[in-house]
């Protein structure tokens, strides 16, 4: 079998680049309140990258991780699940936290290490998963122990950890024990400076999920629409003990973190990012 004459996966798509649906039959038709809050959450958390970005270059805090141009992964999939779902982040989430209601209060004493940060600053800036806590699926497994429990886990990772061994070891996991989880894969298009031309080859992130028994799909990351309809579709089959893999299409427009410049391997639009 030629990996080069198997068909990709479709990304899958509720509006189109104008902004206007494609099928009606895919809106997801929220509510006033519930549009609101997803418009309100994006713009604070673009607004809130702008403020603590500047404040790193002005020697305020150590360090910071924008989330320009992926705001839809994360309000779009954080709106998708349940309060009682169990979320493992990486470091580009913190739209989810949030949805979820996090303080702002504390995100902001967090990157700030003050005298309020739960860790003391002993944690760099939006580092709020933990490499030694790195058993989603185990909890997810151990959800599917208990009867009629009804939660799932939502663990979330960039390209760049797809190419890492825990990560196939999670999903062979997930794919034999049929454990209820979605793998939210953000593939923003680079892991640091590394393209994903040279971090995979056949179709992608996506591409791998069949392999490990996964139910997978594709989406557009920045159709937050498109974002929410894939998963709470990825939530409604994992409620069923059938593991998801959703892959994320958008595009990381900042640099990887202030203590890098993309511009050395990149055009980079806008000086300010």
């Amino acid at each position: 079998m030629d990996p080069n004459e198997l068909p990709a996966i479709p990304i899958y798509r509720v509006t189109n680049t104008l902004g206007n649906i494609i099928d009606e039959s895919q809106d997801p038709k929220f509510d006033k309140e519930t549009s609101l809050k997803m418009y309100h959450d994006m713009t604070q958390l673009n607004v809130m990258d702008r403020i603590l970005y500047d404040s790193q270059r002005q020697g305020r805090i150590s360090f910071y991780m924008t989330n320009f141009g992926e705001e839809g992964t994360h309000i779009g999939s954080a709106a998708a699940v349940l309060d009682s779902d169990l979320v493992y982040g990486q470091y580009r989430e913190v739209g989810v936290l949030m949805w979820r209601n996090f303080p702002l209060e504390n995100i902001m004493n967090q990157c700030y290490g003050n005298w309020k940060d739960k860790g003391k600053g002993r944690q760099m800036p939006l580092h709020y998963g933990s490499v030694q806590h790195n058993f989603a699926v185990g909890s997810a497994y151990a959800f599917k122990q208990i009867p009629n429990n009804g939660r799932i886990v939502v663990v979330y990772f960039g390209d760049g950890a797809a190419s890492e061994g825990d990560a196939h070891a999670a999903f062979n996991f997930a794919g034999t024990l049929k454990c209820p989880i979605i793998f939210f894969c953000r593939n923003n298009g680079y892991a640091i400076s590394t393209p994903t031309s040279e971090q995979y080859g056949g179709d992608g992130i996506a591409g791998k999920g069949a392999g490990y028994g996964l139910h997978t799909i594709r989406v557009d990351g920045n159709d937050v629409f498109a974002v929410y309809n894939a998963t709470k579709a990825a939530r409604k089959l994992a409620v069923e003990n059938k593991p998801v893999l959703i892959e994320a299409m958008t595009y990381r427009l900042g640099h990887h973190s202030t203590s890098d410049d993309s511009s050395f391997y990149r055009y980079v639009l806008h000086d300010s990012f």
